[in-house]
């Protein structure tokens, strides 16, 4: 890639600004909807506007023209009616529709229903075929079995395994959890360890309910969770302070008691927020305060405090984490005590931080990958290559890593599989794909997905990857991609890694000197060629490109009479997202990694994420804050990996690709602003 001048000013030629300018070429405009497409489109309506009357006089003509679709204004009609519908009714709609994916959906609403009216007799009849996972459901199983059996051992295991998480649980689960109180299954333990893992998590909302289930709980304390969340230092700092309640003022510290459970819990809130922002002021005020708790809470307070400054790239994070000494510390705070040891290459820190983890999280690609090169950087290579083998053999970022550190090419030979036209006509074939095909050119984008997946779910590789050509033939790449990556033994890396809008591509990185494999990684990152992508900040288009970002591109790119509406245009899309992602490239001095976390995260973030000596590429990555930016670059990259020899680049190695990121030779700088995985 070339460097080019980042005070220059890209000039186009005249045939580039024309070709950006022909804003409809590439765009694909929808026939004209069929009467039968017209007809489910107002039966859509009509459950929309829950007019049963209209829905079934709809649903009786889709039937009398044998419409593909018909079942599906069936299937909204039935919501509608469910609340009135006898069990006869709804068991019969079940086993007409066995093989259409709402079937399932269907039958959750139903179990929620019978749940509801404690029906349970016929709720256990059902609850057996239910095959998704829905946390309401469950709890009413849990309840139900509880009224039944009463409560044993795997019933109080469930719901403690329910209980104590942070996800927001439906209100269905209140029920079961007043049972379970009840019954000691929730005793204060449970509900004081749920408070604080609520708290420390950032759902103060759950927080106060659960406090509501404490018998003992002073209510005066749940105004003070409100002050520790907003002004932390208000309720830690010894000097007086003024604090606004109100309408009123009022003068002095807002002392919180360490002699009770929830002073002592707000008082590690308001440090946890603290550290949030601030960690030598959390670090100043903890060690004021540290007399006051217990030896556990005071190295719990030191675990969240190395947790945030190990985000915050605090180098003195490590020596946080000592000092929480044996405290129990959670996935997260484990996975940053790993990740600030990387970041100071202390191998043996990286070792037993990553042995510390559950059985499941050491499973994680990623920390596989880290420990044996933890273990390699020991000198213990048998033992990394024991974890480095079977790892190359996996089809990701962090395989593709252990494939190059054993010198093994890309892992193992792979299976190559290209179908035959016969193979992909008898996927064409079946109801299931049609269905999903007519909801797609429907513009019912998530059910068309439903049907896919669900026609999908027991297929072979052989046929996986027929679907997969399929989808590309139909320009449906998202599911192409997703489809041809399920294959197990046999691939065909043309299906996960397609090459649609070619010219188009080639044209724009051609015009910003960079490289089209790049591009396209990560156009498959950011959209799946999907041309109508939308993201839920504003971003659009084959490059995911914002209206702002797209405005001030536009400008410097001297395209006259941009309007918002020709982000959604593909030549300008892709136009402007291939010269911004040129622009960062130049900020951040012709470091690929960097300008990807640039492009997604923004230029200044990823500098500030620099060390202050040079950083392996990898760890650079590893260590990115923003779970979302660190999974982005780690994908865009090993995107790109794949996309070169398909574009006749040369085969560089991924860890050649990543390089080494340059230190500032300065200070690290510390991030201060809050940042939630």
């Amino acid at each position: 890639m070339p460097k080019l001048s980042i005070n220059s000013v890209h000039k186009y030629s005249a045939s580039y600004i024309g070709m950006v300018l022909f804003c409809l070429a590439f765009v694909s405009v929808p026939a004209l909807a069929t009467p039968d497409q017209a007809l489910l489109q107002h039966a859509r309506e009509s459950y929309a506007a829950k007019n049963e009357t209209a829905l079934a006089q709809d649903l009786a003509q889709l039937n009398e023209q044998q419409y593909i679709l018909a079942p599906y204004a069936d299937y909204w009609l039935m919501l509608l009616r469910l609340d009135k519908a006898d069990n006869v009714e709804v068991q019969n709609f079940l086993t007409r529709y066995a093989d259409l994916p709402f079937s399932e959906r269907l039958r959750g609403e139903w179990l929620k229903k019978l749940g509801k009216q404690q029906d349970w007799e016929a709720f256990f009849d059902q609850y057996p075929h239910y095959n998704r996972e829905d946390i309401a459901v469950q709890c009413y199983a849990l309840l139900g079995k509880s009224i039944a059996e009463g409560v044993g051992a795997e019933i109080a295991n469930q719901t403690k395994k329910l209980w104590l998480t942070t996800v927001d649980l439906p209100g269905t689960c209140n029920p079961l959890f007043d049972e379970m109180q009840k019954a000691g299954v929730l005793g204060a333990d449970e509900l004081w360890e749920r408070f604080r893992l609520a708290l420390h998590n950032g759902k103060l909302p759950l927080a106060k309910s659960i406090a509501t289930r404490m018998a003992d709980f002073d209510a005066k304390a749940l105004k003070l969770l409100d002050i520790a969340n907003q002004t932390p230092k208000v309720l830690l700092d010894d000097n007086p302070k003024q604090l606004k309640t109100g309408r009123k003022k009022s003068t002095g510290r807002i002392s919180v008691s360490f002699k009770t459970r929830e002073g002592i819990e707000i008082n590690l809130f308001a440090l946890d927020r603290l550290a949030r922002s601030n960690v030598e002021e959390s670090v100043e005020l903890l060690e004021q305060l540290q007399n006051r708790f217990s030896s556990a809470d005071r190295a719990f307070a030191w675990g969240r405090i190395g947790y945030h400054a190990a985000r915050m790239h605090n180098p003195k994070a490590l020596e946080y984490y000592m000092l929480a000494k044996n405290t129990s510390l959670d996935k997260e705070q484990l996975a940053w005590k790993t990740r600030a040891a990387l970041r100071v290459q202390d191998w043996n820190t990286v070792d037993t931080a990553i042995s510390a983890m559950s059985s499941d999280q050491q499973q994680e690609g990623a920390w596989r990958y880290w420990k044996a090169r933890a273990l390699n950087e020991k000198g213990l290579t048998v033992e990394a290559n024991k974890i480095w083998g079977p790892l190359s053999r996996e089809r990701h970022y962090y395989g593709w890593l252990a494939a190059e550190e054993i010198d093994s090419a890309i892992g193992n030979p792979e299976q190559e599989y290209k179908v035959s036209d016969t193979e992909v006509t008898a996927i064409a074939s079946q109801p299931a794909i049609k269905r999903a095909l007519e909801l797609q050119r429907l513009d019912m984008r998530w059910e068309a997905k439903a049907e896919w997946v669900w026609a999908t779910r027991s297929y072979d590789d052989k046929q996986l990857l027929a679907a997969a050509e399929y989808a590309i033939r139909q320009q449906w790449y998202d599911i192409a991609i997703t489809t041809a990556d399920n294959t197990r033994q046999l691939h065909d890396f043309s299906l996960r890694y397609p090459t649609p809008y070619r010219d188009l591509f080639r044209a724009a990185a051609q015009n910003e000197g960079i490289d089209e494999a790049w591009i396209y990684g990560l156009a498959r990152q950011e959209s799946r060629f999907m041309h109508f992508a939308k993201s839920g900040v504003g971003a659009a288009g084959l490059m995911q490109v914002m209206p702002a970002t797209a405005k001030w591109a536009a400008k410097r790119m001297g395209i006259n009479g941009y309007s918002n509406d020709l982000i959604h245009d593909l030549n300008t899309n892709v136009g402007i997202g291939t010269y911004y992602i040129r622009y960062t490239f130049e900020l951040m001095n012709g470091q690929a990694v960097m300008a990807t976390a640039a492009y997604n995260a923004g230029p200044s973030r990823a500098k500030r994420w620099l060390a202050s000596e040079p950083l392996e590429a990898a760890i650079y990555i590893e260590t990115i804050p923003f779970a979302e930016t660190r999974n982005y670059v780690q994908k865009v990259m090993a995107n790109a990996q794949m996309y070169a020899p398909r574009l006749g680049r040369s085969a560089l190695s991924l860890k050649s690709r990543l390089g080494i990121i340059p230190g500032t030779g300065k200070p690290e700088i510390v991030v201060a602003e809050a940042q939630d995985e």
